[in-house]
């Protein structure tokens, strides 16, 4: 079996894949003759984005989930989907995230429960999904985790102090996991783009002084993104760690050190 035939043979969990970065990846990677699953919240734009890939490719090469990944019993069932479709998974793609700029814009801002839901989804959510996906390629003897941080996750984040945290936790999260490899032969890099023009940035409810603040700010390109997932896919050499994707293209963050 060739490389291009390994690939091709690949099956990916996506999760929030119905939009922004998660839909391109699915995308990019059903060019490359993979088959995905879409796990995502978003019914409608989810089972959109599954008719489309379906009906370009004029097979099944997609199928859609619900899923929303701080309940595990909703990742298992896009673990299952994978299995019941297309026979396995390959690779998971954790994707899924929120943010929010309206708690750690100031030092006293006040804080109540309800602000838990952005480590719920950003951090547990993750880590939830890493587990399951380890269950089902563990079944396969080898596998490739994505996890989708941010810039935030590695650069100071003024103004969405909360979100870097839970950015900078799934760093923490990935690059611990440099060594799994030598366990069960399943590789765990993280993506960390910085800005990129997508519905997370484009939201019309956002303050005006945090839109142009964002208006202002260079952006990464949209295909810098992918191609940086499609790297952690195809270079064996990658565990634990994190590419940054910046305006000026992509590059591999080097942790402080290394175990």
């Amino acid at each position: 079996m060739t490389l291009t035939d390994t690939i091709a043979s690949q099956v990916a969990v996506v999760t929030g894949g119905s939009k922004g970065i998660g839909y391109n990846i699915a995308k990019a990677l059903i060019a490359r003759g993979n088959r995905v699953i879409i796990g995502d919240i978003l019914d409608k734009d989810g089972k959109a984005a599954v008719e489309e890939f379906n009906a370009n490719a004029g097979k099944t090469v997609a199928a859609f989930a619900h899923a929303d990944v701080t309940k595990y019993k909703d990742i298992q069932s896009m673990f299952d989907l994978a299995e019941k479709e297309f026979g396995g998974v390959d690779i998971l793609i954790a994707n899924a995230g929120i943010f929010s700029i309206n708690h750690g814009l100031a030092p006293f801002d006040e804080l109540d429960d309800s602000n838990s839901r952005i480590f719920d989804v950003n951090v547990s959510g993750v880590i939830k999904c890493n587990k399951a996906a380890l269950m089902y390629m563990g079944k396969r003897g080898q596998g490739i985790i994505i996890n989708s941080a941010s810039a935030g996750g590695i650069y100071p984040t003024p103004g969405m102090c909360d979100y870097a945290a839970t950015k900078h936790a799934v760093v923490g999260w990935t690059r611990s996991l440099a060594q799994l490899p030598n366990q069960c032969n399943v590789r765990v890099n993280a993506v960390c783009p910085t800005w990129v023009e997508t519905d997370l940035i484009s939201d019309g409810r956002l303050p005006k002084e945090f839109r142009d603040f964002i208006d202002a700010t260079p952006k990464a390109r949209m295909e810098d993104v992918v191609k940086a997932y499609l790297q952690c896919i195809d270079d064996k050499s990658l565990s634990g760690t994190t590419l940054s994707v910046l305006p000026d293209g992509i590059h591999i963050e080097e942790p402080v050190y290394r175990t």
